[in-house]
C-alpha cells in the first residue's frame, strides 16, 4: 500500500508514519511543521520507502502533487488547539474544515479513494448520553474545534455518496504518549519544572477525561482498516475508564515527588468549550477485536517518562 499522511510529521502521525513503514508499506508524510517536528521522523527517514513532503493543506495545488499514486490517505493534519478557539475562530475553519475540503478534493484529483480522518470526541460537546455512542444525538457544538471536525466529517461522508469514497472516521479521546507536545501532561510538567511549589490548574480539578495511549490509538485504526467494511465507518476511540483532573495530577506530582500548593481558576470547565465529562462508549471498535493495552495511569505516567527524557520538546525546538 502507498499511504498519504497529512500531518506526518506530527505527534500521533509519526508514530502511524513509523508503524505503517514497519508493516513494509510505501508512505509519503505531509507536514507544514507548524507543530510538526523533524526529529519525530528520525527513524523514517531511514527507510526506503519514506518520503516527506513539507507543504501545506490550505494549498491544494501542492496536496494533488504530494498525493499522486496514493491509495490510502490518513488525514491527522490540524488545528488541535481547542483552549484557545474563541481567539482565532478562523483558524479552526481553515485547517480543520477547509483543509478537509481540500484533502477530498486531491483525492478526487488523483483518484485516492480510501480515507482515515481523525475526528474528536469533543463533537458530542455536553453530551447527554455517557458514556458517549456513535449514535447519540448532537447537542449544541461548545468549541469552535469540535465545530470545525463535525463539519469536516460531513463533508467525508457526501463524498463517500458522491464520489465513491470509503472511510473511517475516528473520533478519539485526548492521545498520550510518545512525542505529545500539547495537553495536561505537558503543560503540568513544564510548570512543575519551573516551579514546583505550585501548580496552577484550570476549572475545580473535577473535570472527568478519557485518554488513549498514542500506540492503542495506532493499534485501533490499523484494526478497523482491516475489519470495518461500511462505505463509512465512524468509530469512537478511547478507554473504558475515565479520571478526574485531580487524580492525573496525584499520578504525575507522585512520580515527580513534588507536593504543590493547588491553584483552582475555578468552575467545572477550564476554558471555554471545554468538556466537562468525555467518556465514549467503545463498543464498536471493541466488537472488531481491538482493546487498549495501557490504562489511563499508565499512559499518563509513559507521558511524563517520554517529557523527561525530551526535554527539547517543552520549548517546541
Amino acid at each position: 500500500m502507498r499511504a498519504f499522511v497529512t500531518g506526518g510529521a506530527g505527534f500521533i502521525g509519526s508514530n502511524l508514519v513509523d508503524r505503517l513503514l514497519a508493516a513494509n508499506h510505501s508512505v509519503v508524510a505531509f507536514d507544514n511543521f507548524s507543530t510538526g517536528q523533524d526529529a519525530f521522523l528520525e527513524i523514517a527517514r531511514s527507510h526506503p520507502q519514506f518520503t516527506l513532503v513539507r507543504g501545506d493543506t490550505l494549498d491544494l495545488p501542492a496536496l494533488v502533487e504530494a498525493m499522486a499514486g496514493s491509495e490510502m490517505v490518513f488525514h491527522l493534519a490540524a488545528n488541535a488547539d481547542v483552549r484557545f478557539g474563541v481567539e482565532h475562530p478562523r483558524k479552526d475553519l481553515d485547517q480543520n474544515t477547509i483543509a478537509t475540503f481540500n484533502v477530498l478534493e486531491a483525492m478526487r484529483a488523483t483518484g485516492a479513494r480510501r480515507l482515515a480522518f481523525a475526528s474528536t470526541g469533543s463533537i458530542y460537546g455536553d453530551a447527554s448520553v455517557i458514556p458517549t455512542p456513535e449514535h447519540s444525538p448532537f447537542p449544541v457544538q461548545t468549541s469552535l474545534y469540535g465545530a470545525s471536525k463535525l463539519a469536516g466529517e460531513g463533508l467525508i461522508q457526501a463524498y463517500c455518496e458522491g464520489f465513491g469514497f470509503q472511510s473511517w472516521i475516528f473520533r478519539f479521546v485526548s492521545i498520550l504518549g510518545e512525542r505529545y507536545t500539547h495537553g495536561h501532561v505537558f503543560d503540568f510538567y513544564r510548570s512543575l519544572r519551573t516551579n514546583p511549589s505550585r501548580l496552577r490548574v484550570l476549572g475545580n480539578g473535577r473535570q472527568r477525561k478519557s485518554y488513549l495511549y498514542v500506540q492503542d490509538c495506532i493499534d485501533a485504526i490499523l484494526v478497523a482498516l482491516n475489519r470495518a467494511t461500511e462505505k463509512v465507518n465512524v468509530l469512537n476511540l478511547g478507554t473504558e475508564e475515565y479520571c478526574e483532573v485531580n487524580d492525573s495530577i496525584d499520578w504525575i506530582t507522585g512520580d515527580l515527588g513534588v507536593s504543590p500548593i493547588l491553584d483552582y481558576t475555578g468552575g467545572d470547565r477550564g476554558w471555554i468549550g471545554d468538556s466537562p465529562f468525555i467518556f465514549l462508549d467503545t463498543s464498536r471498535i471493541r466488537a472488531l477485536g481491538w482493546k487498549p493495552k495501557l490504562t489511563i495511569r499508565e499512559g499518563v505516567l509513559r507521558t511524563l517518562d517520554y517529557l523527561r527524557s525530551n526535554e527539547w520538546v517543552l520549548s517546541g525546538r
